[in-house]
């Protein structure tokens, strides 16, 4: 018996090899754009951080200043820092 044409077996094996290749690229193409957008992700946060580091070193120099005006009340805030006699001659 001459096989001239594929059996059906041997159809269905390449019908579900071609659909199993294309199922690997899909995944594969999807998994590229998802690494992508993971590392764009993470490219953002890492320019948030910087952000963060700086507002952070701004909220600990300004709560520095507040606390030394604070400790010092012979100052009069929004004066640069003049000191107001308390003494008054009349």
């Amino acid at each position: 018996m001459l096989q001239s044409e594929p059996s059906f077996f041997d159809r269905e094996r390449d019908r579900l090899s071609l659909d199993i290749t294309a199922g690997f690229e899909d995944l594969l193409s999807s998994s590229n754009v998802l690494n992508r957008k993971l590392e764009e992700v993470i490219g953002m946060t890492r320019e948030y951080e910087t952000i963060a580091s700086l507002w952070k070193s701004f909220h600990e120099l300004m709560r520095g200043q507040r606390d030394e005006v604070l400790e010092d009340r012979t100052t009069v805030p929004g004066t640069g820092a003049h000191i107001v006699s308390t003494s008054s001659k009349r």
